[in-house]
């Protein structure tokens, strides 16, 4: 982004949608004998742009420095494992997929979700730039190219293929060159083909002061009304949208060529547009009290950790995602008040957090040290890591949950 403009329609970028400090790449785990003076922090400062609303962070990092050597594989969810089952199923029965269709996944990640397209008997192709994920995903048995997409690969694909479905999860938020990949995707598709992109829903994430999922890897966060303009400007037509739970609150679009018989709005796409307009999301006063109660989450979190302390209580947390970064670094929480966090991801553990520099260990430490509180730092998936550690409940231990605000489950 060139002298704050908006990535997307390029008008000057001056209003502030909050200010979240400096802060490390929140994907940038340091070894335990790391030289901690040398950790890089950068402005964690999110734009609103007057013109198409598009919500967006500066980018500091090339996208090569950031995912050259990824910490974050999907496979360590149950919960998003079981949702990508669920989608890779449905799919084949909606569009009607086949063994000769051909369903192409942008930032496969290590093959979580296109092992259940496999398993259906339909080819599959991943594009994962993370050369160290992606070599999970070939174990796998997945094909998958080590490439950043966008317009130029498209071209090269299209020479020879074009996809039936075109997926991309939890990625468009990522991408630096909004424009290029989007019309990447236009290029790529085959004519009656469809894309679906999740990706987490802005105006859940005001609703319920979801700020821990601003970080510097995320670099734009969608409406659907900006969502929908950034699609129609690279000639695709937005045509159905689920509202679905994963990540605090996301949407699924369905969008496709001009041409296809598909393409025209459903229904849930009204419905949707109109419950935007209604949170004022078509204008910059929708945005103007956010940051208020950003800081309100922040004082409830630390009167939490502050009173544990006096009391002499213990408390640790449970994961180590991105949005955990954020939380901990904007609220300026260390192991004076975080003892130590533990995670499945095994590429996780013995590295300390960013910023922070919270210890990780695997989740059994937590039986071991059997602490008063579990801070869960991916609150968004809470059942799944309050089932997992049920445990804790043996000697009196609680979770807590940091968003939207400090609350302890007993």
């Amino acid at each position: 982004m060139s002298e704050r403009s908006c990535r997307f329609c390029a008008a000057s970028l001056t209003r502030v949608f909050c200010d979240l400090g400096m802060s490390p790449l929140s994907n940038s785990f340091l070894d335990a004998d790391a030289s901690l003076a040398a950790e890089r922090r950068y402005p964690l400062r999110a734009y609103v742009c007057d013109r198409c609303l598009l919500v967006q962070l500066e980018a500091f990092e090339t996208p090569e420095q950031i995912f050259s050597d990824y910490a974050y594989f999907s496979s360590y969810s149950d919960s998003w494992l079981v949702h990508a089952r669920a989608y890779a199923y449905t799919m084949r029965q909606r569009l009607e997929l086949g063994p000769r269709s051909l369903v192409v996944e942008v930032a496969s990640n290590d093959g979580y979700l296109l092992q259940y397209f496999r398993e259906q008997s339909i080819p599959v192709l991943g594009i994962e730039p993370a050369a160290n994920v992606a070599a999970a995903a070939k174990k796998r048995g997945i094909r998958t190219l080590v490439r950043f997409f966008g317009t130029e690969l498209a071209e090269e694909l299209r020479r020879e293929t074009r996809a039936d479905l075109l997926v991309g999860n939890n990625v468009l938020a990522h991408v630096p060159d909004l424009n290029d990949f989007v019309r990447g995707l236009a290029r790529l598709l085959a004519d009656e083909g469809v894309i679906t992109m999740e990706f987490p829903h802005l105006l859940r994430l005001i609703g319920e002061n979801q700020f821990d999922t601003i970080y510097h890897e995320h670099l734009s966060y969608f409406s659907f009304l900006t969502a929908d303009q950034v699609f129609r400007a690279h000639g695709l037509v937005i045509f159905d949208v689920q509202e679905i739970p994963t990540h605090g609150g996301s949407l699924r679009i369905f969008a496709c060529l001009p041409g296809s018989s598909r393409a025209k709005a459903g229904p849930r796409v009204e419905a949707l547009r109109a419950a935007e307009h209604a949170a004022e999301l078509d204008r910059p006063a929708g945005y103007a009290s956010f940051a208020g109660r950003v800081g309100e989450t922040k004082r409830a979190l630390l009167e939490f950790l502050g009173g544990a302390k006096s009391a002499g209580k213990r408390v640790v947390g449970y994961g180590a995602p991105a949005k955990g970064n954020t939380l901990l670094n904007y609220c300026g929480v260390d192991t004076g008040y975080l003892e130590y966090t533990v995670d499945r991801n095994p590429h996780k553990q013995g590295k300390l957090l960013p910023g922070s520099h919270i210890p990780i260990f695997a989740p059994e430490r937590i039986r071991d040290t059997r602490p008063d509180y579990v801070l869960i730092l991916p609150w968004n998936i809470k059942d799944e890591v309050i089932s997992q550690m049920g445990h804790i409940r043996e000697w009196g231990g609680r979770f807590v949950i940091p968003i939207p605000r400090a609350e302890i489950i007993a």
